[in-house]
């Protein structure tokens, strides 16, 4: 029997798959729950929402029940946080400390990196936080590491270019996460809210790399792998990939009769609105709000939108309370 699921249950669903926080994800599931037509046909997909709803509120009740500091556990700043793994001595502490100020410790041996170490990467007019962790191997990861994978908003996959282990390094990485449940390489999606990911060589000056690179394209087309040194190969376009992959958008403020403000942009998901972005002004704006100027996006600059509006990155708004 066909399930015939609403657009509203695909935009509770399209809500769920945009979701980053617990919260989000719970409200989303429990919308897609009460939207979803009751019949033959969708028993199994409530089912599953209902086994999706349990294992977050066990995850919650963990974490309630969890005391005392948490190493692991980083405060997210700036518009996302990028959490870096990888094997010992694949140089992500040398790539964080060449984007940002952070105080990460490079050495020759491997894990000198004890506990996640944070750094603000500025990208354009905001930042994205890059936390450094311990070095990982299929057979030893710390505990307490993969929540930090799983509370991240994308992962950077970090593998040797010059290493000859750097396809094993891949492969390794990829099956350890899989297994952890933080990424999703399935085709059927079997993983709940999986983390995005991208996957970066390093030491690309090194003359050993270029080889391996090949051979590493070859036998996973299906990857993008980037190519970066830490002395300035690649590290403008990692920096636009590590915000892209983040899923979110810049927006600018605007008063009435004034310039917009172009030093603190308000950071929305993809797909937000005009609503979206009320909200985050103000909690009592959306009850206010009649329409919009929208500078950017629009058909000509200054047009009038209504409140489900979707913007787009750069856009500049002025609310029309």
């Amino acid at each position: 029997m066909p399930a015939n699921l609403t657009p509203q249950y695909h935009a509770a669903e399209e809500r769920y798959r945009r979701a980053r926080t617990p919260e989000e994800k719970e409200a989303a599931l429990h919308e897609m729950l009460a939207v979803i037509p009751k019949h033959k046909g969708t028993e199994k997909l409530q089912a599953d929402i209902k086994r999706r709803l349990a294992r977050l509120r066990e995850e919650k009740k963990k974490k309630k029940q969890a005391k005392g500091f948490d190493p692991f556990a980083v405060e997210k700043e700036g518009a996302g946080q990028v959490v870096l793994a990888g094997y010992p001595n694949c140089g992500k502490s040398a790539l964080v400390g060449a984007l940002t100020r952070a105080k990460v410790k490079v050495t020759d041996y491997p894990y000198a990196t004890s506990v996640p170490v944070a750094g603000m990467m500025p990208y354009e007019d905001t930042h994205v936080q890059l936390v450094d962790t311990p070095p990982v191997t299929p057979e030893a990861i710390p505990p307490g590491l993969t929540g930090t994978f799983k509370a991240a908003d994308a992962l950077l996959i970090v593998i040797d270019a010059a290493s000859p282990e750097c396809l094993d390094q891949l492969e390794g990485m990829l099956q350890l996460l899989q297994e952890r449940e933080v990424i999703d390489l399935s085709e059927e999606g079997e993983i709940i809210a999986p983390v995005p990911f991208l996957i970066v060589a390093t030491k690309c000056d090194l003359p050993e790399s270029e080889e391996n690179l090949q051979l590493l394209r070859e036998l996973r087309p299906d990857l993008e792998i980037g190519a970066v040194s830490c002395h300035g190969q690649g590290l403008d376009q990692l920096r636009r990939k590590l915000f892209d992959i983040l899923g979110v958008i810049r927006i600018y403020g605007k008063a009435p009769g004034r310039p917009p403000d172009k030093e603190r942009p308000f950071i929305l998901r993809k797909g937000s609105t005009v609503l979206d972005f009320a909200e985050m002004v103000h909690k009592d704006f959306p009850k206010r709000l009649k329409s919009a100027l929208v500078w950017g996006s629009a058909r000509f600059d200054g047009q009038a939108v209504p409140r489900d509006y979707v913007l787009s990155d750069g856009d500049v708004v002025e609310l029309q309370l």
